[in-house]
């Protein structure tokens, strides 16, 4: 029992296979509120993989589902399957736009992680200052902004976006106006 413990503490591996097990009990679903806070559009810079910069505001119109993360997080780990679930149901959709904000120091080790995994979900870099009402550090983050770029949903911590409950919700939140 002492060994296992040990190994949790030490082993992100083990940490986030303990918290996606975790995550299939259902006590961490994801879930949106119905109503738009009356809060003001937010809009901060990204970059891709190849340096070209872009804003959130670009972006309006269509759903952005953002998710700050690192390969060397348990929680994040333990997520990412889950937000690949995700990405997989709406990949495809023009109504919806996924933007993992990747915050490992060595770009390098979130391609080897994401390939390793064999996770197909696009990466970005925060190209700048991120407003504290979307990011304040912690990881995990995930935020939905609706097609005005106002939060919808603003979750620290790790969460099972899969869930039939939440792709319901990001449909709906799809076919608003």
């Amino acid at each position: 029992m002492g060994i296992a413990i040990v190994v949790l503490f030490v082993s992100p591996g083990a940490k986030s296979w303990t918290l996606r097990q975790l995550m299939r009990t259902g006590l961490f679903n994801a879930s949106m509120e119905k109503e738009a806070p009356a809060a003001p559009a937010v809009d901060f810079a990204f970059e891709d993989g190849k340096g070209n910069l872009q804003h959130t505001s670009s972006l309006r119109g269509k759903v952005v589902f953002i998710n700050f993360w690192a390969s060397w997080c348990p929680p994040c780990r333990a997520e990412f399957p889950s937000i690949e679930s995700l990405y997989g149901q709406f990949k495809n959709n023009p109504g919806i736009f996924f933007l993992t904000i990747n915050e490992d120091d060595n770009v390098s080790a979130a391609f080897n992680y994401l390939q390793k995994e064999q996770y197909t979900i696009p990466f970005y870099k925060a190209g700048g200052r991120v407003p504290a009402e979307v990011y304040s550090g912690t990881l995990p983050t995930t935020v939905v902004l609706d097609k005005q770029g106002r939060i919808r949903f603003h979750h620290t911590g790790f969460a099972n976006y899969g869930s039939e409950k939440f792709v319901q919700q990001v449909e709906a939140l799809i076919r608003e106006d």
